[in-house]
Order: structure tokens, then C-alpha cells, then sequence
């Protein structure tokens, strides 16, 4: 708002001054010395960003213009003269609201004191829940609509931007996002003191969700380790959830991405990308390696006859030449194979198919 405001002020005409047998300037309050510079900013065709005020200011302002007659012109030169004397003194300004202020220290204070500040303003009869809610990604607002009844989801997406609300009505079940959208045409009639109290409902509840530790789940953190962990580790401690927790050691298992998953679910013109970021003498030892166990000599097969002739020949060749690998040394290849693989997909680079997708 500053920057529109400081435009707008820019348009602001010097008042010419009064004659000499005017009237001496009328005493003003602040509150109308306030309508008056809006009235002369509009009258100046300023286009002036007021709905991002407070709701409270907007109406004062607009209740004290509708209050006001006629401003004497030696009156109004004084509040023009006055304001922008103010306007000059000025050496810092300030983001207004707390949503604002917690934008400027974001970064400097904790999570949980951002967290206690926007609660306590959630409880102000002034604040408004939505301005927090509408600022929000999909993601953070999905698990509460989730859990919140239709006529409650309705409201929420109808409060939301558009694009935003589409996102959410996406990712809902298909009953679910059916009945959510009939129950939107039926919120005509809410009064705004009610789609406050759901959002100031829906803020605490955001508000109240303890922050995660961890950006990933414990499944694809689990997965991850598992990943590049030797191959008796692996299936040692899949063993072990098994006896704990099947469900959970099958979830485990569809996160791993060995060396063995290359052939199904890395397509064959992305080998040459894994080839350019593995260091050569490391990808023979894999290969090498690999080709000593039944499982893994078919993804030696399908990584070289996926390059060029010349350079699989190459590879072959340099194949022969190596002696006997141990195994650690080959699993601490097969796995760099598979961190470059993983580094290619988190770039955007490759993308992994799922098990049993066609090439």
C-alpha cells in the first residue's frame, strides 16, 4: 500500500492560496482531516488501496465522509500543508497489522512465538482470520478441510482465491468434493460476524498443530537410509519390521530405490545422464561387482546396452581389465550409482517410473 500511496500523494496539487479577506482555517479533528486528504486524493483521481486497511478504518473514514459538508479552501490548505510536513518528517514506516509485522521478522523469531502472536490476534474483534487463511499454501489448509464438515469446507473454499480453492476441491475425494460444492451454493445467506467465527475456528486449529520436526515422513526417511545402507543391513532390518509392523515394512519397501530397481523403473535414455554424473572408475566397480551377483547382471546388461556402442564396449572392456571387487568396496558403488540417480530425479533431471510402468 505504501508504494500506491506515495504515488497517489505525488498527484496532490499545491491548494492556490486563499484571499486575503477569507475566513481564518476551521480546526479539524484528525479523524476529518483524514477524510479530507482522501476526498482530495479521489477528487485528484488517485486510485487509493484502502480495502487493505483494517475493516474498522475503512468504515470510519467512509462514515466521516458521509458526515462532512463543505471544507473552506484556507482550511484545506492547512491540512494539505500540514500532511505533507508530517509525510516529510517521516524516517521509518512500519507493515501495519500483525501478519505483516511477523513477514518482516520471519527468520528472527521462533516459530512457536509467530505462532502465540498470530492466536492473540486471531482473538482481536478487529483482526481478520482469512487475511492469515488466504495466505496459506494447499497443502497447510488440506488436512483441516479435511476434518472439518461440508457446510464448514464450503465456506472455506468460498473465502479463498479461486485458483487456490480449485487446488483444494482437487485434491478432495470425488463424493467428498461433490458434496462440498452443492453445499457452496447454499452459503448465500451467511452473515459475515459467522464466516469470521469459522475462520477464526480454522486459524486456531492450524495455529494449534504442533510444527513437524522433519520435512519428510518416517517412511521416506527410513527409505532413504535403507537406500545406501549394505545390502545385509537392508534386509536385516526389513526382516525386523516385518515381526513389528508389515504394513509398515511393505511401505518401507515401495520407498527403496536400490541398484537392482534401476532396469524397472529408470528408462533407458536417462542412463546415459546417470552415466555423465558417476565418476567412471566408480560406475566400473558397480558394474563390475554387480555382474557377480544372478540379481543384479541383468541391470548391468540394461545399463550398458542402453549407451552407444562405443561406449558400452568401453565399458566392457574396462569391465574385464578389474580383478576380483570386494564387497564392500562394490556396494559402496552401487550405492554412489544410486545417489547420482537420486540427485538427477531431485533435479528435475530424470523421473523414476513406478513398478510395472512401461517404458
Amino acid at each position: 500500500m505504501a508504494r500506491e500511496s506515495n504515488i497517489a500523494l505525488a498527484r496532490i496539487h499545491p491548494v492556490k492560496p486563499a484571499p486575503a479577506n477569507n475566513l481564518a482555517p476551521r480546526q479539524l479533528s484528525p479523524r476529518e482531516k483524514a477524510a479530507v486528504i482522501v476526498r482530495l486524493m479521489l477528487a485528484q483521481g488517485a486510485n487509493l488501496p484502502l480495502s487493505s486497511l483494517p475493516e474498522h478504518m475503512q468504515a470510519a473514514i467512509t462514515e466521516q465522509m458521509g458526515q462532512m459538508r463543505l471544507v473552506d479552501r484556507a482550511t484545506l490548505g492547512q491540512i494539505v500543508d500540514e500532511f505533507l510536513g508530517e509525510l516529510e518528517e517521516v524516517g521509518l514506516s512500519f507493515p501495519g497489522g500483525i501478519e505483516g509485522a511477523l513477514s518482516m521478522m520471519d527468520g528472527h523469531i521462533s516459530e512457536t512465538a509467530a505462532n502465540r502472536l498470530r492466536r492473540l490476534a486471531g482473538a482481536s474483534s478487529k483482526a481478520d482470520p482469512w487475511d492469515r487463511l488466504t495466505g496459506l499454501a494447499a497443502e497447510r489448509l488440506l488436512p483441516i478441510i479435511d476434518q472439518e464438515s461440508v457446510e464448514i469446507a464450503a465456506v472455506m473454499l468460498s473465502k479463498l482465491p479461486v485458483q487456490k480453492a480449485a487446488d483444494l476441491l482437487s485434491k478432495m475425494p470425488g463424493e467428498r468434493a461433490r458434496r462440498v460444492a452443492y453445499a457452496m451454493s447454499m452459503t448465500a445467506n451467511v452473515d459475515p460476524e459467522t464466516v469470521r467465527r469459522i475462520g477464526i475456528a480454522l486459524s486456531a486449529q492450524l495455529e494449534n498443530q504442533a510444527p513437524k520436526a522433519f520435512d519428510a515422513g518416517p517412511v521416506e526417511r527410513i527409505g532413504a537410509i535403507l537406500n545406501i545402507s549394505p545390502v545385509l543391513t537392508r534386509e536385516d532390518v526389513l526382516k525386523g519390521l516385518d515381526e513389528t509392523d508389515a504394513g509398515f515394512a511393505e511401505q518401507v519397501r515401495k520407498a527403496l530405490f536400490t541398484f537392482i530397481h534401476i532396469g524397472s523403473r529408470l528408462t533407458a535414455r536417462d542412463v546415459p545422464k546417470v552415466v555423465r554424473v558417476v565418476d567412471n572408475e566408480v560406475l566400473v566397480t558397480a558394474l563390475t561387482y554387480a555382474t557377480t551377483k544372478a540379481d543384479l547382471a541383468p541391470v548391468v546388461e540394461f545399463i550398458i546396452s542402453s549407451l552407444s556402442q562405443r561406449m558400452g564396449q568401453s565399458l566392457r572392456e574396462e569391465m574385464a581389465g578389474r580383478g576380483k571387487i570386494k564387497d564392500k568396496d562394490g556396494e559402496t558403488a552401487m550405492s554412489a550409482v544410486v545417489t547420482g540417480i537420486r540427485q538427477l530425479e531431485a533435479a528435475g533431471e530424470v523421473i523414476l517410473r513406478t513398478e510395472g510402468e512401461e517404458d
